[in-house]
């Protein structure tokens, strides 16, 4: 299923005045040829992109992410989400997915920041506006995609426009990251990341699952252990964890230990077989199986492809985090 967030008509100018401002610092910070630097800004990153990208891996922490110019899909499972200036994505827990800028060229660059969330300010703010904030919605999947108001925008801009002023960051940061949190939490898809983050409800208690095999992904996963971990039955368990990340918890941990043995082959520069032992593969021929299935072709094969690609330094691939 294709989740689209296209452009709206008529966009507010405020908002098409803080995107403007977020790319021109975006290019300028970034620095020519760079595809994604972390900032002074804790959990700020900044993104450009300045022509054909290929789909490729990447593992979303909970986040918040903003395109300020251009388009982007991803694709979580069966699910592919198509957004752009006027959306922002929400991801509520961590999902490996495949991501791929589209349209991005030297004439017209893509440019996006994308911003960690803080569980924990994120748990303090919801108790604050829980007395008067919307309802929670009909929870799906832990990625949604969410309008750009002008409040939301200009409150990105200035955290960005921190990066000119680092020595305003120990003092704004936070109360800004606070200030963008509040209107995610408070959009219409601000209750996927509630009902993630409040203690006691089931998302929540699979998100802990979620977690468990994140830091945990090179050992055997038994389900009956993660049901009682999450305080449920495995049938149930199967049910929710599907509803969040769009797979089972062993296609959830299969995806995390691909991706890892992706990043450790093109990062670190190690043959296939060492990769797919590092994250917790028996037989090299299983994962040289799903590898396939996975990317579109054989571990070495697609490396070779990466490397061809990205041979700056800034081409590497995210570390799990």
């Amino acid at each position: 299923m294709i989740v689209s967030g296209s452009k709206a008509a008529g966009q507010d100018e405020m908002v098409a005045f803080a995107r403007s401002r977020i790319a021109d610092m975006v290019a300028r910070h970034l620095g020519v040829g760079e595809r994604g630097e972390q900032t002074p800004v804790a959990g700020l990153t900044i993104h450009g992109k300045a022509g054909p990208a290929e789909p490729t891996s990447f593992l979303y922490a909970p986040s918040f992410a903003l395109i300020a110019r251009g388009s982007k899909r991803v694709v979580l499972g069966n699910e592919s989400y198509v957004y752009d200036e006027s959306h922002f994505l929400l991801t509520a827990v961590g999902l490996p997915t495949i991501v791929q800028v589209l349209g991005a060229s030297p004439s017209e660059p893509y440019y996006s920041i994308k911003l960690n969330i803080d569980l924990d300010l994120a748990r303090e703010l919801i108790s604050e506006v829980a007395q008067y904030g919307p309802e929670l919605a009909t929870f799906g999947t832990g990625m949604a995609i969410g309008p750009v108001t002008s409040s939301l925008a200009l409150a990105a801009m200035r955290l960005v426009d921190l990066l000119d002023t680092p020595q305003d960051i120990p003092i704004l940061a936070r109360p800004l990251q606070r200030e963008i949190l509040y209107h995610v939490l408070t959009s219409p898809i601000g209750g996927r990341l509630r009902q993630v983050v409040q203690l006691g409800t089931r998302t929540n208690r699979v998100a802990t699952a979620i977690d468990w095999i994140r830091e945990n992904f090179t050992e055997v996963l038994r389900i009956e252990a993660l049901a009682e971990m999450a305080g449920m039955g495995e049938s149930t368990l199967h049910h929710h964890f599907r509803a969040i990340t769009a797979m089972s918890p062993l296609q959830y941990q299969k995806q995390l230990r691909l991706h890892e043995a992706r990043r450790l082959m093109v990062n670190d520069r190690i043959d296939a077989g060492l990769a797919a032992l590092k994250v917790g593969y028996e037989s090299s021929t299983q994962f040289n199986r799903e590898y396939r299935r996975a990317f579109g072709a054989p571990p070495k094969r697609d490396v070779a492809a990466i490397l061809a690609r990205s041979a700056e330094p800034s081409g590497t691939l995210a570390r799990l985090p």
